[in-house]
């Protein structure tokens, strides 16, 4: 083992860490006001029901050369991947709308 994987190793690590603090601290401090914890749950069970109505949606054909080695890729894999991809559209496209109408609000003012 050389010192390449002994750092791809501790990067690994650190990202593991990271994100186990971010989610978290964050939990821990909403236990002081139960009210931004509801927030934040409601907000997840927007996504995931936007989710399911983006993977009902999705289709789950699968090309031929997909079908075999390297892919193998499924029609569930391929409606799962479709669900995700018109997921993070939605997500994406509402952010943008909603910043711009941040900065119309902000100019008009």
């Amino acid at each position: 083992m050389d010192t390449y994987d002994i750092m791809l190793y501790v990067s690994y690590a650190l990202v593991g860490i990271g994100a186990v603090v971010a989610i978290l601290l964050p939990l821990i401090k909403s236990l002081d006001d139960p009210k931004s914890l509801l927030k934040t749950g409601l907000g997840v069970v927007g996504i995931v029901i936007l989710f399911f109505v983006a993977y009902s949606i999705s289709g789950n054909e699968v090309l031929p050369k997909f079908e075999s080695d390297p892919f193998n890729l499924t029609p569930a894999m391929s409606q799962m991947v479709g669900g995700l991809m018109i997921t993070t559209y939605i997500l994406v496209i509402v952010a943008l709308v909603g910043i711009v109408i941040t900065e119309l609000n902000k100019a008009i003012r």
